[in-house]
């Protein structure tokens, strides 16, 4: 199997013994220049560095890749310039780790998938990249490990295996990489649950999966079957589950460190695939909907993350995990359901599932008394309409919490918006025969319509966000940046940095 190793050198780059070394190109309306540490690789060949990129055409356009033989000049025979874009400051001051994290995911990914490997099957990249701060060393570490991911489970990997080497002659190199491979690994687990067969994932073997990563983590899990479920009331978990031959579970994970002050509830969507029930999605919808799961993976993936680098916050994760599909025992629009705690919900669309199964852990986590509770949820098309296939919405009943998890998300690395819950749309999902519907009649707004359904069983009282990550979590497009083609992770990092700036004081 092909793996990805990293680990830091003191290496000079122009004599790294590799087999390419990636450095920075930063545009300028004179032409592109070699970015902070390409000195020694720009002296190595005479000075010429920028003289040549620019012969080359390369501008330093953000993720835009150069190749440039190095003739002997190098020890590494391949010379990578990736451009980071235009600087927000002086040539001097430090590189924004967001732009950095992109195009050092972009060359890796360019190198790990279309490059040969040496005779024993090892292919090795020297990252010659801003490293002089310990945020920027951290975004190279990080962009490399997330740019080099791939997907295995269904096809034989490549022989061999890729090694990467960050060049950081300083003292935060080995807590940069910590970090980075923390985050990484989280990331992966969610882009390798999303990219999963259903029929490989469904909500047993999910809540299986969770069991394992609490283990190795080293913080509690528990998880109710339809048995249990039934007995407790979780009637929107269970009106999803109906149709499906494998039931539905709902997993709760519980990171509580001694020195934690503060509680951050979690929850994520979970339907392990998304057929549509009985308001049977279109065939063209359908082959992504194993990735509508991707909200309770991003939670299991942040806990992962929050245990290992040992914040102190208090964190607890609900994963209602649902199979939605048409069968003779299949919920059905006009069926009534009794969420946990006892609102009733007209079913009006079966296709509108996620909100049923969120609403059960909303008003679950009354009992966890959360100081911040968030949902995440491949929850409605209306956000891709919207947003487009790479920003997720944000809305809140805090709108200074709405400011703050877009903040921490910008400073993850990833992309969220603003968006409003505005209270007179709230009439659309009036019920004559119970408390609510599940879908208005109408399609206009149908993100913050949904947003407003959630927050009808958000505890009074309690701070609360709700993340639709329905286009980011499955990139259908090209890869970008750090971003592969299929599961992407979205909402991991972010959910990490709010649990930071919680442990932090920031929220």
């Amino acid at each position: 199997m092909s793996t990805l190793e990293i680990s830091s050198s003191e290496a000079a780059p122009h004599l790294v013994d590799a087999d390419a070394v990636v450095i920075a190109v930063v545009k300028e309306d004179a032409g592109p220049r070699p970015g902070p540490g390409a000195k020694g690789v720009d002296d190595a060949l005479g000075g010429t560095l920028a003289a040549t990129l620019a012969t080359l055409g390369a501008t330093g356009e953000l993720g835009e890749i150069t190749k440039i033989p190095t003739a002997g000049r190098l020890t590494a025979p391949l010379l990578i310039a990736v451009g980071i874009g235009q600087p927000a400051s002086g040539p001097d001051a430090p590189v924004d780790p967001d732009p950095l994290r992109r195009a050092t995911g972009a060359a890796v990914r360019e190198l790990a998938t279309s490059h040969r490997r040496t005779g024993n099957g090892e292919w090795r990249i020297a990252l010659a990249l801003p490293t002089r701060e310990a945020a920027e060393a951290e975004a190279v570490a990080l962009g490399a490990l997330l740019g080099g991911y791939s997907f295995n489970r269904y096809r034989p990997a490549p022989a061999g295996r890729t090694t990467l080497a960050l060049l950081a002659a300083n003292a935060h190199a080995a807590e940069a990489l910590r970090r980075a491979q923390i985050l990484a690994t989280a990331v992966n687990l969610v882009r390798d649950l999303v990219n999963t067969s259903p029929s490989d994932l469904v909500p047993a073997t999910f809540a299986e999966r969770a069991v394992l990563v609490a283990a190795d983590a080293g913080f509690e899990v528990s998880v109710l079957d339809e048995e249990a479920l039934a007995e407790g009331g979780y009637g929107g978990i269970l009106g999803v589950g109906k149709g499906s031959v494998h039931p539905p579970r709902l997993v709760r994970l519980d990171y509580n460190p001694p020195a934690a002050e503060k509680v951050l509830v979690l929850a994520g969507k979970g339907i392990t695939f998304d057929s549509g029930g009985l308001s049977l999605k279109p065939a063209k919808a359908m082959p992504a909907m194993k990735s509508d799961m991707g909200g309770a993976a991003a939670v299991l993936g942040a806990m992962q993350a929050i245990a290992a680098l040992r914040l102190p916050v208090h964190v607890v994760g609900y994963l209602p995990l649902a199979e939605n599909m048409p069968s003779g025992s299949a919920q059905r629009p006009s069926d009534v359901l009794t969420i946990f705690g006892g609102t009733t919900v007209e079913v009006t669309n079966t296709d509108a599932e996620g909100r049923l199964v969120l609403a059960d852990t909303l008003v679950r986590s009354r009992a966890d008394s959360p100081d911040v509770l968030i949902d995440i949820a491949t929850l409605t098309g209306a956000q891709v309409v919207a947003l487009g296939p790479r920003v997720s919405g944000v809305m809140s009943n805090d709108d200074h919490l709405r400011e703050q998890v877009v903040d921490a998300s910008r400073r993850a690395g990833e992309s969220m918006w603003p968006m409003p819950l505005p209270p007179d749309l709230s009439k659309v999902i009036e019920s004559d025969i119970a408390d609510v519907i599940n879908l208005a009649a109408e399609r206009d707004a149908g993100m913050l319509v949904a947003g407003l359904f959630l927050s009808k069983f958000v505890p009074s009282g309690v701070r609360w966000a709700h993340l639709d990550i329905a286009g980011p979590a499955f990139n259908s497009g090209e890869p970008h940046g750090f971003t592969p083609k299929g599961g992407t992770g979205a909402a991991t990092l972010s959910l990490v940095q709010v649990a930071q700036d919680m442990a932090d004081g920031r929220i």
